[in-house]
């Protein structure tokens, strides 16, 4: 064991700032080596370096604090893998979600709204369809939907069918109304001796609200046999 670092040797090599490791102390992130209890002077040791810069750096990407901690005090690295997995798919939904504005905000520049928009009413046949529903909160359906969608295609691969028609949703009004609702994602299939079904539920993660028993959102795509 090396001799102690004052915090500020510490945060010199590990280009943490006083503030900052006072702040992961606090909330018992990376606490230092030695707390003298009389004028709470704070000393880390040098095998402490690697970790406080792990720490920097998964915090340089976003990672909170509450997840920085999980990984590092994970059993294994499955359990270390999952907690930046699930990091990496969050960032993935926002950058799909600034794409998508990204999109939109150009559309409106290219194609500037004129007149008002044309609407058709026209009848389908039916068609068989697989889905997946949960109840999601209004901010978390796109990652939600990203995710369904990527199961009822797995699905549809696996069963032999191929799409043969456009992912779609039906949204319940209380989604936009109370924040809130329950969005299946549903995709069609048709093939012989192939039943349809519903996959089970791929639940959203969820904040501390009442369900009120709202409608449900459908989406889908068709498939045929490949």
């Amino acid at each position: 064991m090396g001799a102690a670092m004052t915090v500020g040797d510490f945060s010199r090599v590990t280009h943490l700032s006083i503030k900052t490791l006072r702040h992961y102390h606090e909330v018992g992130l990376l606490e230092p080596a030695n707390v003298d209890p009389g004028n709470g002077y704070r000393c880390y040791r040098p095998e402490q370096v690697p970790t406080a810069q792990v720490i920097r750096r998964l915090r340089d990407l976003g990672m909170p604090v509450a997840e920085v901690k999980a990984a590092l005090a994970a059993d294994d690295l499955g359990a270390r893998n999952a907690v930046i997995v699930a990091h990496l798919d969050r960032l993935e939904a926002d950058l799909a979600a600034t794409r998508s504005a990204v999109e939109s905000l150009r559309n409106l520049l290219q194609h500037p709204a004129t007149a008002a928009a044309s609407i058709e009413h026209r009848t389908v046949r039916a068609a068989s369809a697989i889905g997946i529903h949960a109840t999601v909160d209004r901010g978390e359906v796109g990652e939600w939907w990203q995710g369904a969608l990527g199961e009822l295609r797995t699905a549809v691969r696996v069963q032999g069918l191929r799409q043969a028609g456009p992912s779609g949703g039906l949204y319940a009004s209380e989604l936009f109304q109370h924040d809130r609702a329950r969005p299946p994602c549903s995709s069609r299939s048709r093939a012989p001796c192939a039943r349809s079904g519903a996959l089970p539920g791929r639940s959203a993660p969820r904040r501390q609200r009442r369900d009120s028993g709202k409608r449900s959102t459908r989406s889908g795509n068709a498939a045929t046999p490949s």
